[in-house]
């Protein structure tokens, strides 16, 4: 059975690319850790650029599932960490070239910071592996 969304009679529409929830299929769960905009060397990739940065970060994140035997359609939960609401929509507009129907799940805060001074983005996810 593959992921599908949780039924939203009564609930708002999402505001993003995302479903109110998510029914996960049984089998093994990947965990992975917030991922920046940095690449294989460890190099921040696109300062001030949200678009870059999201798409870096969603490779890394395709990258760690792929390492687990999975795809990105095996996401059932995202985190999304930003330093600016602003960046709403262009971030979703990445996140569609990269999660099917239905999307992951996900929450979406504003925070302080990064470990890194110039990243505008860090997300974790959760996936489901057959």
């Amino acid at each position: 059975m593959p992921k599908q969304r949780i039924p939203a009679a009564g609930l708002p529409p999402p505001s993003g690319h995302f479903p109110a929830g998510i029914i996960a299929p049984a089998g093994r769960l990947v965990f992975v850790s917030g991922m920046l905009a940095k690449d294989a060397t460890g190099a921040l990739v696109g300062p001030g650029d949200i678009t870059a940065q999201t798409r870096q970060v969603c490779e890394n994140i395709k990258a760690a599932v792929a390492a687990a035997g999975g795809t990105l359609e095996d996401v059932c939960r995202v985190d999304v960490f930003i330093t600016d609401m602003r960046h709403f929509e262009a971030i979703h507009a990445v996140r569609r070239q990269y999660f099917g129907d239905p999307p992951p799940a996900s929450t979406m805060v504003v925070v302080g910071g990064f470990t890194h001074p110039l990243a505008l983005i860090e997300i974790t996810a959760i996936a489901v592996l057959p």
